[in-house]
């Protein structure tokens, strides 16, 4: 992806490197909180909560974090964290015209960079949640490291990849503008978990389809697609689909659980929206036959 000489956001926290403070071990209250940061930003519970009980070194239990204050970076990471920041600002750009075609006004997120673990409006997060958005503070957040899990452990790697991860939250967060995440919220706590897990997976979905539609118009304005990145964004919504992440972890796959679609479905959104930038459509007018 083209971004030689991109301005990059100033909308953004680093706060990698520095320590949530003190910290006490997880309460039934944190459990249920760990366990509820997963299931909105579509990781597993109970991974979550496992991940957060061996880092908090048990249920119940009080320690102190050793602080770990600001620490030289490598090169890779302020490379990552320099990339990151021209990807913002181009969501920032992009969603701006966007909005004014439309009619409304661009409120950008603000990115927060952070290391192991995070405090944000809905909770406690460690890096085991993966890049999520937070609509009650209006942030979203990552640990650069996820861009190497990818790497190693998905083999999904390649700029336009890692943009599209940026992207695909940056859509969570025009949907809350839009008014269809607070909507779907509302409708996911009132029905039972198969229901709201249905109505998460358009939620999921359409925000791949947001950051095709940012890809589009990026594109459209900077050239900044190369051979073979549109290739790897494909590859990369083929990987973190739920079928093939199930499979993948536990040898079969429970379609009930599915919280952010299919491979398939993830790249015939991801792929719609790159090639049409048409904001009228959305994955809630569709049959779930369609999707």
């Amino acid at each position: 992806m083209r971004l030689d000489g991109r301005r990059e956001s100033s909308n953004v926290e680093d706060r990698r490197g520095m320590s949530t403070g003190t910290k006490a071990g997880l309460g039934i209250g944190g459990i249920i909180m760990v366990a509820l940061m997963a299931w909105m930003t579509g990781g597993n519970p109970l991974q979550a909560v496992m991940q957060e009980v061996v880092q908090n070194g048990g249920i119940g239990s009080v320690q102190e974090e050793q602080m770990d204050g600001q620490r030289e970076f490598t090169e890779e990471e302020q490379q990552l964290a320099k990339f990151s920041r021209q990807v913002l600002a181009s969501t920032e750009d992009v969603w701006a015209k966007v909005f004014q075609q439309i009619g409304r006004k661009y409120q950008p997120p603000t990115l927060v960079l952070f290391t192991n673990r995070v405090n944000s409006a809905c909770g406690t997060a460690s890096s085991a949640v993966g890049p999520f958005y937070c609509s009650g503070d209006q942030k979203l957040y990552i640990d650069l490291s996820f861009f190497t899990t990818m790497k190693q452990q998905l083999g999904a790697d390649g700029d336009f990849s890692y943009a599209y991860v940026i992207a695909h939250e940056v859509g969570h967060h025009v949907e809350n503008l839009l008014g269809v995440l607070g909507q779907a919220h509302q409708q996911m706590s009132r029905t039972d978990k198969v229901s709201a897990n249905k109505i998460s997976v358009r939620l999921e979905l359409l925000a791949d389809y947001y950051a095709g539609v940012w890809a589009h118009y990026d594109d459209q304005e900077y050239n900044s697609l190369e051979a073979g990145d549109v290739e790897e964004a494909i590859d990369c919504a083929q990987k973190i689909g739920d079928n093939y992440l199930q499979k993948k972890a536990q040898g079969y796959v429970q379609p009930e659980s599915f919280t952010h679609g299919t491979s398939a479905q993830r790249m015939k959104w991801l792929s719609l929206g790159i090639k049409t930038g048409n904001m009228n459509t959305t994955t809630f007018n569709v049959p779930e036959s369609e999707l």
